[in-house]
């Protein structure tokens, strides 16, 4: 039985800084019996001040992150999701980019966010994700991680049930969720849409989380959550703090739920009109 550790970060403007809690986080997962460890959406940078965030926005292979993390799992033994950062992706946008980051492997297995952010909240917050970030157009799952096949989407991902009936077809035992999503809408919808997908792909649904007052000025909802297949949650880490938190993961709860309730066996398709 597996076990996994989660990051729940409140990320700040400074990359170095960042990486250095990962770092930690990497070495404190491994002497606590963790696999494999889960980090947030935008884990190196989170600024939303784009002219700013600009300079520290470079291609995947420019970046010097990228080899820092590699070496970091290898060095560790740990599996490393980063659950996302921006990168230049060229066209004069960037990816709001997942990485997979396997102890032998010598470059990660990436993910670019497929829906962007474009949203007015009764809040008065605004955003508009796809000013800056192209959308990825390819669904990704990753075979033998510490959890089985897994599968990546990012934060607003997971409001797009199609995304996550793919990769049910696909049989993911876990499919990871990175994100830093509002508090209202953290409040509103973040518990039961991650146990609503998890039943529906009858998998695993983990999902680390940024957390509180962050420097560029927003606040992030946190409750960083492990989902089982049957929609129980198995952690919360809440949403007042950074930290760690652990988790083990029965596999073979997966088939368990899957032949009591085989409805990926059963889905048909839907007939267009």
């Amino acid at each position: 039985m597996p076990k996994i550790a989660l990051l729940q970060m409140c990320s700040g403007i400074d990359p170095a800084h960042n990486f250095a809690v990962i770092r930690d986080a990497v070495v404190a997962a491994r002497d606590g019996g963790a696999e494999m460890l889960f980090t947030p959406e935008m884990s190196l940078l989170l600024d939303r001040n784009r002219a700013r965030a600009a300079a520290h926005i470079v291609p995947q292979d420019a970046s010097p992150f990228v080899p820092m993390l590699a070496n970091l799992a290898r060095d560790t033994g740990v599996t490393i999701a980063l659950g996302s950062m921006a990168v230049a992706a060229g066209g004069g946008k960037n990816a709001n980019r997942s990485m997979l980051f396997a102890p032998g492997a010598s470059a990660p297995v990436t993910y670019d966010k497929m829906h962007m952010f474009d949203v007015d909240l009764a809040s008065g917050e605004s955003w508009r994700e796809s000013n800056a970030y192209e959308a990825g157009r390819a669904v990704v799952s990753i075979d033998d991680t510490p959890v089985g096949r897994l599968g990546l989407t990012v934060c607003y991902d997971l409001r797009f049930p199609a995304l996550f009936g793919a990769l049910g077809d696909r049989r993911c035992d876990a499919i990871a969720v990175p994100a830093a999503f509002t508090k209202p809408t953290g409040a509103a919808h973040w518990h039961v849409m991650l146990r609503a997908r998890a039943i529906e792909a009858s998998a695993f649904v983990i999902a680390a989380a940024q957390v509180g007052e962050h420097e560029d000025g927003r606040a992030t909802y946190g409750h960083s959550l492990v989902v089982d297949p049957w929609g129980e949650v198995l952690l919360d880490m809440g949403g007042e703090a950074a930290g760690l938190g652990f988790c083990d993961i029965d596999l073979a709860r997966i088939a368990e739920v899957r032949a009591q309730v085989p409805s990926l066996t059963n889905r048909r398709a839907i007939p267009k009109s």
